[in-house]
Protein backbone atom coordinates (compact mmCIF):
# COMPACT_ATOMS: atom_id res chain seq x y z
CA UNK A 1 0.00 0.00 0.00
CA UNK A 2 1.77 3.15 -1.21
CA UNK A 3 1.84 6.17 1.08
CA UNK A 4 1.76 9.48 -0.82
CA UNK A 5 3.42 12.54 0.70
CA UNK A 6 1.85 15.97 0.34
CA UNK A 7 3.26 19.33 1.32
CA UNK A 8 1.16 21.37 3.78
CA UNK A 9 0.37 23.77 0.92
CA UNK A 10 -0.86 20.93 -1.32
CA UNK A 11 -3.02 19.56 1.50
CA UNK A 12 -4.66 22.94 2.11
CA UNK A 13 -5.42 23.34 -1.59
CA UNK A 14 -7.11 19.93 -1.71
CA UNK A 15 -9.21 20.69 1.38
CA UNK A 16 -10.24 24.11 0.06
CA UNK A 17 -11.10 22.70 -3.37
CA UNK A 18 -13.22 19.96 -1.77
CA UNK A 19 -15.03 22.60 0.27
CA UNK A 20 -15.81 24.61 -2.89
CA UNK A 21 -13.79 27.65 -1.82
CA UNK A 22 -11.06 27.98 -4.44
CA UNK A 23 -12.86 31.05 -5.79
CA UNK A 24 -16.23 32.72 -5.66
CA UNK A 25 -18.53 30.77 -7.94
CA UNK A 26 -16.55 27.51 -8.05
CA UNK A 27 -19.88 25.74 -8.67
CA UNK A 28 -21.24 28.44 -10.97
CA UNK A 29 -24.08 30.88 -10.47
CA UNK A 30 -27.86 30.77 -10.25
CA UNK A 31 -30.31 28.21 -8.82
CA UNK A 32 -28.57 25.17 -10.29
CA UNK A 33 -25.36 26.08 -8.47
CA UNK A 34 -27.24 25.63 -5.17
CA UNK A 35 -27.94 22.01 -6.04
CA UNK A 36 -24.36 21.46 -7.21
CA UNK A 37 -23.02 22.68 -3.86
CA UNK A 38 -25.35 20.45 -1.81
CA UNK A 39 -24.80 17.49 -4.12
CA UNK A 40 -21.03 17.85 -3.83
CA UNK A 41 -20.88 18.40 -0.07
CA UNK A 42 -23.56 15.77 0.55
CA UNK A 43 -24.90 17.60 3.60
CA UNK A 44 -25.70 21.26 4.29
CA UNK A 45 -26.16 21.94 7.99
CA UNK A 46 -29.16 23.92 9.18
CA UNK A 47 -28.83 26.07 12.29
CA UNK A 48 -31.41 28.28 13.97
CA UNK A 49 -28.98 30.97 15.20
CA UNK A 50 -30.10 34.23 13.60
CA UNK A 51 -27.48 36.69 14.89
CA UNK A 52 -26.49 36.93 11.23
CA UNK A 53 -28.16 35.07 8.36
CA UNK A 54 -28.73 31.41 9.15
CA UNK A 55 -25.93 28.93 8.52
CA UNK A 56 -27.39 27.12 5.48
CA UNK A 57 -28.04 30.35 3.58
CA UNK A 58 -24.67 31.71 4.71
CA UNK A 59 -22.78 28.66 3.41
CA UNK A 60 -24.47 28.91 0.03
CA UNK A 61 -23.98 32.67 -0.29
CA UNK A 62 -20.27 32.19 0.46
CA UNK A 63 -19.99 29.98 -2.62
CA UNK A 64 -22.60 31.34 -5.02
CA UNK A 65 -22.47 34.98 -6.19
CA UNK A 66 -25.89 36.61 -6.12
CA UNK A 67 -27.41 33.80 -4.06
CA UNK A 68 -31.16 34.12 -3.37
CA UNK A 69 -32.92 32.41 -0.45
CA UNK A 70 -35.80 31.14 -2.54
CA UNK A 71 -33.48 28.97 -4.65
CA UNK A 72 -32.97 26.59 -1.72
CA UNK A 73 -36.69 26.30 -1.01
CA UNK A 74 -37.37 25.63 -4.68
CA UNK A 75 -34.99 22.68 -4.67
CA UNK A 76 -36.97 21.03 -1.90
CA UNK A 77 -40.27 21.83 -3.60
CA UNK A 78 -38.90 20.22 -6.76
CA UNK A 79 -38.02 17.05 -4.83
CA UNK A 80 -34.26 17.30 -5.34
CA UNK A 81 -33.20 17.64 -1.70
CA UNK A 82 -34.68 16.63 1.64
CA UNK A 83 -34.07 17.56 5.25
CA UNK A 84 -32.89 14.97 7.73
CA UNK A 85 -30.57 14.51 10.67
CA UNK A 86 -26.89 13.58 10.47
CA UNK A 87 -24.71 15.09 13.21
CA UNK A 88 -27.30 17.88 13.04
CA UNK A 89 -30.29 18.70 10.89
CA UNK A 90 -29.47 19.53 7.30
CA UNK A 91 -30.27 19.27 3.61
CA UNK A 92 -29.23 16.15 1.69
CA UNK A 93 -29.52 15.32 -2.06
CA UNK A 94 -32.57 13.14 -2.63
CA UNK A 95 -30.49 10.56 -4.49
CA UNK A 96 -28.94 9.69 -1.12
CA UNK A 97 -32.31 9.16 0.54
CA UNK A 98 -31.77 5.39 0.80
CA UNK A 99 -28.72 5.96 2.99
CA UNK A 100 -30.94 7.46 5.70
CA UNK A 101 -32.69 4.12 6.29
CA UNK A 102 -30.10 2.71 8.72
CA UNK A 103 -30.31 5.73 11.01
CA UNK A 104 -34.11 5.76 10.87
CA UNK A 105 -34.19 2.08 11.84
CA UNK A 106 -31.88 2.82 14.76
CA UNK A 107 -34.29 5.44 16.11
CA UNK A 108 -37.29 3.23 15.43
CA UNK A 109 -35.67 0.49 17.53
CA UNK A 110 -35.07 2.95 20.35
CA UNK A 111 -38.74 3.95 20.32
CA UNK A 112 -39.81 0.40 21.19
CA UNK A 113 -38.99 1.15 24.82
CA UNK A 114 -41.36 4.13 25.04
CA UNK A 115 -44.25 4.22 27.47
CA UNK A 116 -47.77 3.55 26.26
CA UNK A 117 -48.89 7.21 26.66
CA UNK A 118 -45.92 8.29 24.49
CA UNK A 119 -46.80 5.69 21.85
CA UNK A 120 -50.45 6.77 21.92
CA UNK A 121 -49.48 10.41 21.43
CA UNK A 122 -47.34 9.52 18.40
CA UNK A 123 -50.20 7.52 16.87
CA UNK A 124 -52.57 10.42 17.49
CA UNK A 125 -50.22 12.86 15.76
CA UNK A 126 -49.73 10.57 12.77
CA UNK A 127 -53.48 10.15 12.41
CA UNK A 128 -54.10 13.88 12.60
CA UNK A 129 -51.46 14.73 9.96
CA UNK A 130 -52.78 12.00 7.66
CA UNK A 131 -56.23 13.64 7.86
CA UNK A 132 -55.42 17.36 8.09
CA UNK A 133 -52.18 17.50 6.13
CA UNK A 134 -48.86 19.14 7.11
CA UNK A 135 -48.73 20.77 10.56
CA UNK A 136 -46.28 22.71 12.71
CA UNK A 137 -45.78 22.22 16.43
CA UNK A 138 -47.88 25.33 17.08
CA UNK A 139 -50.90 23.54 15.62
CA UNK A 140 -50.93 21.24 18.64
CA UNK A 141 -52.30 22.22 22.02
CA UNK A 142 -49.80 23.19 24.69
CA UNK A 143 -49.51 19.87 26.51
CA UNK A 144 -46.72 20.92 28.85
CA UNK A 145 -47.39 19.92 32.45
CA UNK A 146 -44.43 21.74 34.01
CA UNK A 147 -42.79 25.09 33.32
CA UNK A 148 -40.10 25.05 30.64
CA UNK A 149 -36.55 24.90 31.97
CA UNK A 150 -34.74 25.99 28.81
CA UNK A 151 -34.24 25.68 25.04
CA UNK A 152 -34.24 21.89 24.85
CA UNK A 153 -37.04 21.30 27.35
CA UNK A 154 -39.59 20.43 24.67
CA UNK A 155 -43.22 19.74 25.40
CA UNK A 156 -44.59 16.21 24.70
CA UNK A 157 -46.09 17.03 21.29
CA UNK A 158 -42.78 18.46 20.05
CA UNK A 159 -40.87 15.43 21.34
CA UNK A 160 -43.32 13.10 19.62
CA UNK A 161 -43.04 15.01 16.32
CA UNK A 162 -39.24 14.85 16.44
CA UNK A 163 -39.27 11.13 17.25
CA UNK A 164 -41.55 10.49 14.28
CA UNK A 165 -39.25 12.56 12.10
CA UNK A 166 -36.12 10.70 13.21
CA UNK A 167 -37.62 7.25 12.67
CA UNK A 168 -38.89 8.24 9.21
CA UNK A 169 -42.63 8.17 9.76
CA UNK A 170 -42.74 11.93 9.28
CA UNK A 171 -40.57 14.30 7.26
CA UNK A 172 -40.09 18.04 7.43
CA UNK A 173 -39.98 21.06 5.20
CA UNK A 174 -39.63 24.69 6.32
CA UNK A 175 -42.19 27.48 6.42
CA UNK A 176 -41.33 31.04 5.40
CA UNK A 177 -40.94 31.76 9.12
CA UNK A 178 -38.44 28.87 9.37
CA UNK A 179 -40.81 26.68 11.39
CA UNK A 180 -40.53 22.94 10.84
CA UNK A 181 -43.53 21.66 8.88
CA UNK A 182 -44.23 17.97 9.55
CA UNK A 183 -45.79 15.84 6.83
CA UNK A 184 -46.10 12.25 5.65
CA UNK A 185 -43.05 11.06 3.65
CA UNK A 186 -45.05 10.37 0.48
CA UNK A 187 -46.03 14.04 0.36
CA UNK A 188 -42.43 15.26 0.69
CA UNK A 189 -40.36 12.66 -1.15
CA UNK A 190 -41.55 11.83 -4.61
CA UNK A 191 -40.16 11.04 -8.02
CA UNK A 192 -38.17 8.21 -9.53
CA UNK A 193 -35.21 7.39 -7.31
CA UNK A 194 -33.68 4.34 -5.65
CA UNK A 195 -35.61 3.40 -2.51
CA UNK A 196 -33.85 0.09 -1.84
CA UNK A 197 -32.18 -0.35 1.53
CA UNK A 198 -28.38 -0.47 1.19
CA UNK A 199 -26.34 -3.21 2.80
CA UNK A 200 -24.07 -2.27 5.68
CA UNK A 201 -21.11 -2.50 3.30
CA UNK A 202 -22.77 -0.17 0.78
CA UNK A 203 -23.61 2.28 3.53
CA UNK A 204 -20.03 2.22 4.84
CA UNK A 205 -18.64 2.91 1.36
CA UNK A 206 -21.11 5.76 0.92
CA UNK A 207 -19.95 7.32 4.18
CA UNK A 208 -16.29 7.03 3.17
CA UNK A 209 -16.68 8.44 -0.32
CA UNK A 210 -18.96 11.29 0.80
CA UNK A 211 -16.48 12.28 3.50
CA UNK A 212 -13.56 12.31 1.10
CA UNK A 213 -15.48 14.28 -1.51
CA UNK A 214 -16.58 16.95 0.98
CA UNK A 215 -13.37 17.21 3.01
CA UNK A 216 -10.69 16.28 0.48
CA UNK A 217 -8.53 14.61 3.12
CA UNK A 218 -10.10 12.72 6.03
CA UNK A 219 -9.15 10.85 9.16
CA UNK A 220 -11.00 7.72 10.21
CA UNK A 221 -12.54 9.43 13.25
CA UNK A 222 -14.14 12.03 10.98
CA UNK A 223 -15.72 9.36 8.79
CA UNK A 224 -17.12 7.29 11.65
CA UNK A 225 -18.41 10.33 13.57
CA UNK A 226 -21.40 10.62 11.26
CA UNK A 227 -22.24 6.93 11.74
CA UNK A 228 -21.76 6.65 15.50
CA UNK A 229 -25.36 5.51 16.06
CA UNK A 230 -25.39 2.72 13.47
CA UNK A 231 -21.69 1.79 13.23
CA UNK A 232 -21.34 0.32 9.71
CA UNK A 233 -18.04 -1.47 8.90
CA UNK A 234 -16.16 1.66 7.80
CA UNK A 235 -12.71 0.36 8.81
CA UNK A 236 -13.20 -2.89 6.91
CA UNK A 237 -14.48 -1.19 3.77
CA UNK A 238 -11.79 1.46 3.63
CA UNK A 239 -9.20 -1.34 3.59
CA UNK A 240 -11.00 -2.86 0.61
CA UNK A 241 -11.20 0.52 -1.13
CA UNK A 242 -7.46 0.98 -0.63
CA UNK A 243 -6.81 -2.43 -2.20
CA UNK A 244 -9.12 -1.55 -5.10
CA UNK A 245 -7.29 1.73 -5.70
CA UNK A 246 -10.43 3.82 -5.09
CA UNK A 247 -8.93 5.47 -2.01
CA UNK A 248 -5.29 6.24 -1.20
CA UNK A 249 -3.27 6.92 1.96
CA UNK A 250 -1.46 10.23 2.34
CA UNK A 251 0.81 11.92 4.85
CA UNK A 252 1.70 15.58 5.30
CA UNK A 253 5.36 16.44 5.12
CA UNK A 254 6.66 17.56 8.50
CA UNK A 255 3.39 16.75 10.33
CA UNK A 256 2.47 13.89 12.62
CA UNK A 257 -1.18 12.94 12.19
CA UNK A 258 -3.37 9.84 12.42
CA UNK A 259 -3.72 7.95 9.08
CA UNK A 260 -5.12 10.20 6.36
CA UNK A 261 -7.17 9.16 3.33
CA UNK A 262 -7.89 10.86 0.01
CA UNK A 263 -9.40 10.22 -3.41
CA UNK A 264 -6.64 9.27 -5.93
CA UNK A 265 -7.95 11.83 -8.43
CA UNK A 266 -6.32 14.57 -6.33
CA UNK A 267 -2.81 13.16 -6.87
CA UNK A 268 -2.55 14.68 -10.34
CA UNK A 269 -5.10 17.48 -10.00
CA UNK A 270 -3.72 20.97 -10.56
CA UNK A 271 -5.61 23.20 -8.15
CA UNK A 272 -5.40 26.98 -8.47
CA UNK A 273 -6.62 29.30 -5.72
CA UNK A 274 -7.91 32.68 -6.81
CA UNK A 275 -6.94 34.24 -3.49
CA UNK A 276 -10.53 35.31 -2.80
CA UNK A 277 -11.75 36.17 0.69
CA UNK A 278 -14.67 34.38 2.34
CA UNK A 279 -16.56 35.28 5.50
CA UNK A 280 -17.64 31.82 6.62
CA UNK A 281 -20.28 30.43 8.92
CA UNK A 282 -19.04 28.68 12.08
CA UNK A 283 -21.10 25.70 10.85
CA UNK A 284 -19.55 25.65 7.39
CA UNK A 285 -18.27 22.23 6.30
CA UNK A 286 -14.65 23.39 6.34
CA UNK A 287 -14.99 24.58 9.95
CA UNK A 288 -16.89 21.67 11.48
CA UNK A 289 -13.87 19.66 12.68
CA UNK A 290 -11.90 22.18 14.71
CA UNK A 291 -8.82 19.93 14.86
CA UNK A 292 -8.57 20.15 11.05
CA UNK A 293 -8.24 23.93 11.28
CA UNK A 294 -5.37 23.52 13.71
CA UNK A 295 -3.69 20.64 11.86
CA UNK A 296 -3.89 22.01 8.33
CA UNK A 297 -4.27 25.79 8.74
CA UNK A 298 -2.66 26.51 12.12
CA UNK A 299 -5.89 28.26 13.06
CA UNK A 300 -7.20 27.77 16.59
CA UNK A 301 -10.92 28.36 16.34
CA UNK A 302 -13.90 27.83 18.59
CA UNK A 303 -17.46 29.07 18.25
CA UNK A 304 -17.95 30.92 21.52
CA UNK A 305 -21.74 31.08 21.71
CA UNK A 306 -21.39 27.81 23.66
CA UNK A 307 -18.75 29.32 25.97
CA UNK A 308 -19.69 31.22 29.16
CA UNK A 309 -19.45 34.95 28.48
CA UNK A 310 -16.55 35.63 30.92
CA UNK A 311 -14.44 33.04 29.08
CA UNK A 312 -15.06 34.33 25.55
CA UNK A 313 -11.99 35.65 23.79
CA UNK A 314 -13.27 36.86 20.42
CA UNK A 315 -17.06 37.14 20.80
CA UNK A 316 -20.39 35.35 20.87
CA UNK A 317 -20.64 34.40 17.17
CA UNK A 318 -17.22 34.85 15.64
CA UNK A 319 -17.02 34.15 11.88
CA UNK A 320 -13.76 32.82 10.38
CA UNK A 321 -12.41 34.76 7.40
CA UNK A 322 -10.52 32.72 4.80
CA UNK A 323 -8.18 34.39 2.31
CA UNK A 324 -6.67 32.06 -0.28
CA UNK A 325 -5.34 29.19 1.84
CA UNK A 326 -5.08 31.09 5.14
CA UNK A 327 -7.54 32.01 7.85
CA UNK A 328 -6.56 35.63 8.36
CA UNK A 329 -9.23 37.01 10.69
CA UNK A 330 -12.41 36.34 12.66
CA UNK A 331 -15.37 38.67 12.92
CA UNK A 332 -17.93 38.72 15.73
CA UNK A 333 -20.91 40.51 14.22
CA UNK A 334 -24.64 40.97 14.46
CA UNK A 335 -27.15 42.08 11.84
CA UNK A 336 -29.27 44.87 13.33
CA UNK A 337 -32.28 44.39 11.09
CA UNK A 338 -34.18 47.39 12.44
CA UNK A 339 -31.54 49.86 11.33
CA UNK A 340 -30.08 47.86 8.47
CA UNK A 341 -26.63 47.90 10.09
CA UNK A 342 -24.08 45.13 10.41
CA UNK A 343 -22.57 45.72 13.83
CA UNK A 344 -19.06 44.30 14.06
CA UNK A 345 -18.40 43.81 17.75
CA UNK A 346 -14.87 42.56 17.18
CA UNK A 347 -12.85 42.21 13.96
CA UNK A 348 -9.67 40.41 14.94
CA UNK A 349 -6.86 39.84 12.43
CA UNK A 350 -4.39 36.99 12.92
CA UNK A 351 -0.67 37.89 13.29
CA UNK A 352 0.06 37.63 9.57
CA UNK A 353 1.05 40.32 7.09
CA UNK A 354 -1.44 41.18 4.35
CA UNK A 355 -0.75 43.24 1.27
CA UNK A 356 -2.91 46.24 0.44
CA UNK A 357 -4.65 44.18 -2.25
CA UNK A 358 -5.34 41.33 0.15
CA UNK A 359 -6.72 43.69 2.79
CA UNK A 360 -8.94 45.20 0.11
CA UNK A 361 -10.31 41.74 -0.69
CA UNK A 362 -11.13 41.19 2.98
CA UNK A 363 -12.94 44.52 3.37
CA UNK A 364 -14.85 44.00 0.12
CA UNK A 365 -15.97 40.58 1.36
CA UNK A 366 -17.17 42.19 4.59
CA UNK A 367 -19.13 44.68 2.50
CA UNK A 368 -20.67 41.83 0.51
CA UNK A 369 -21.52 40.01 3.73
CA UNK A 370 -23.31 43.09 5.03
CA UNK A 371 -25.40 43.31 1.85
CA UNK A 372 -26.19 39.60 2.05
CA UNK A 373 -27.57 40.30 5.54
CA UNK A 374 -29.68 43.10 4.04
CA UNK A 375 -27.59 45.74 5.80
CA UNK A 376 -26.59 48.95 4.04
CA UNK A 377 -24.33 50.17 6.84
CA UNK A 378 -21.49 48.89 9.00
CA UNK A 379 -20.34 49.83 12.45
CA UNK A 380 -17.01 48.54 13.76
CA UNK A 381 -16.86 48.65 17.54
CA UNK A 382 -13.50 46.93 18.02
CA UNK A 383 -10.70 45.95 15.66
CA UNK A 384 -7.00 45.24 16.15
CA UNK A 385 -6.29 46.99 12.84
CA UNK A 386 -7.15 50.66 13.29
CA UNK A 387 -6.85 51.60 9.62
CA UNK A 388 -9.37 48.91 8.61
CA UNK A 389 -11.75 50.04 11.34
CA UNK A 390 -11.51 53.66 10.19
CA UNK A 391 -12.07 52.66 6.57
CA UNK A 392 -15.13 50.53 7.26
CA UNK A 393 -16.65 53.08 9.63
CA UNK A 394 -16.04 56.01 7.28
CA UNK A 395 -17.13 54.36 4.05
CA UNK A 396 -20.29 52.67 5.26
CA UNK A 397 -22.53 54.71 7.51
CA UNK A 398 -25.17 53.01 9.65
CA UNK A 399 -28.64 53.91 8.47
CA UNK A 400 -32.19 52.74 8.09
CA UNK A 401 -32.89 50.74 4.95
Amino acid sequence: MKLHTLSPEEARKIIIHAAGLTKHGQFGKGPEAVFKVIDHLGFLQIDTNYVVERAHHHALASRIPGYKHEWLKQLQSDGRIFEFWNYASGFIPLRYFRYSFHLKQHFLNRHKSLSQPEINLMKKILNRISIEGPLIVGDFENDRVTKSSGWWDWRPAKIALERLNLDGRLMTTRSDAFHKVYDLPDNVVWGDFDKSEPTEEEFARHVIMRSLQAHGISMMKEMVFNTRFVKPPVKTEITKLLDEGKVCRVEIRGRKTPPLYMLPSYLKKNITLAGDAFVLSPFDTINFYRHRLRDFFNFDYQIECFVPEPKRKYGYFSLPILLGDRFVARMDSKADRKTGTLIIHNLHFEPTKLTEEQMHKVTEEIRAFAKFNRCNGLKVEKCNNKSVARYLNSEFKPGRR
